[in-house]
């Protein structure tokens, strides 16, 4: 099977005096997608910060990571005064692999070809949703973290997302990801749910 992009072993997580995670054991191997569900407060984004290495809380127990990844958390991370095209070169930088006709094709796949130099400030919260979503299609990075990735999408963008799930998964990538709601199209490999830890 090989290595895991990422495993955890005993993972003990606590915010504010308050044990969030504990004994959090998990495996993700090339070609998964595991789905965390739970309760608000239960410790999803905090869990999925943790394993992206992007939290100040400190943690016990092991933690490996050997895929490279992508973090995209549930709020939007675009800038309001930059147009799409220039939030994705934003983005890019330091990966310095997509640029011009890639960013448009991106765009075109979030279903916002014709957006591309209209100030992200004039975009709809779902709009704006997509244009971070489309860095999906431009990253090489094989282990995708997304907390909360339907968030103000309507059904067709849940729709064009797990195309893009199922893509990356099938060329090796692996996933994972919280959301509250049950997926479409596709089916997790791996359920965990934080509410009972």
């Amino acid at each position: 099977m090989g290595e895991p992009f990422l495993e955890t072993v005993d993972l003990n997580i606590e915010r504010g005096g308050r044990q969030l995670i504990r004994d959090f054991s998990l495996r993700v191997n090339s070609g998964q997608l595991v789905q965390i569900r739970g309760s608000n407060g239960a410790g999803k984004t905090t869990l999925l910060r943790v394993l992206g290495g992007l939290s100040r809380f400190g943690f016990t127990g092991s933690l490996h990571q050997s895929g490279s990844l992508l973090f995209i958390g549930h709020q939007s991370a675009v800038k309001a005064l930059l147009t799409p095209r220039e939030n994705l070169l934003f983005h890019l930088t330091g990966e310095g692999v997509n640029r011009g006709i890639d960013i448009e094709r991106a765009l075109a796949s979030v279903g916002l070809y014709g957006f591309e130099d209209v100030p992200s400030s004039q975009l709809s919260a779902g709009q704006q949703r997509r244009v971070n979503l489309a860095r999906l299609f431009l990253t090489r990075q094989t282990l995708w973290l997304l907390d909360e990735p339907f968030t103000a999408l309507d059904q067709a963008g849940v729709l064009l997302l797990e195309d893009s799930f199922r893509a990356h998964l099938q060329s090796g990538g692996a996933i994972l990801m919280t959301s509250h709601q049950p997926l479409q199209t596709i089916q997790p490999d791996v359920e965990l749910d934080l509410s009972g830890l």
